[in-house]
């Protein structure tokens, strides 16, 4: 499985937002100092999050972007799909240009082989949700405090 930029993006801008308290919009240019994301990219990403009814957004100046979702509620699966598309069965490379009566000896072969590997990937993004990876992203920041004052 491919994961776009675009899509580590999005990751990254939804769990600044689920780390914030959620009461108060977050400036798009405060999430892409934050994590390091190109400014106009970041509107992108956000703009495609925001057609998905993954995020929020409050115009003006005290606006900014919040969780359209409780960070348990959205899954990783959830912003792959809204910034890179359905997840779907990976295609035959083989037989590009040519003319091909039905699928290659190889595709028929390793069709379900794929086809299970896909529903394995499908089921963990489904499986890690935005609240999980705040969780984990505050441990380890505490365990890194932790290392600096030893």
């Amino acid at each position: 499985m491919k994961i776009s930029l675009k899509a580590t993006y999005g990751v990254l801008a939804a769990l600044d937002l689920a780390l914030n308290d959620g009461t108060s919009p977050i400036q798009a240019k405060a999430i892409a100092r934050r994590q390091a994301i190109p400014l106009r990219f970041l509107e992108q990403v956000l703009n495609a999050m925001k057609n998905a009814g993954l995020v929020d957004s409050l115009r003006g100046a005290q606006g900014g972007y919040l969780l359209g979702k409780l960070p348990e509620e959205i899954s990783l699966a959830d912003i792959v799909e809204a910034l890179d598309g359905t997840l779907s069965a990976p295609s035959s490379h083989r037989g590009a240009g040519r003319h091909i009566t039905g699928p290659s000896r190889p595709d028929l072969l390793l069709a379900d082989v794929w086809e299970r590997v896909r529903q394995a990937e499908l089921g963990v993004l489904n499986g890690v949700t935005l609240r999980e990876l705040a969780e984990r992203h505050q441990q380890l920041d505490r365990e890194r405090t932790l290392m600096y004052h030893i």
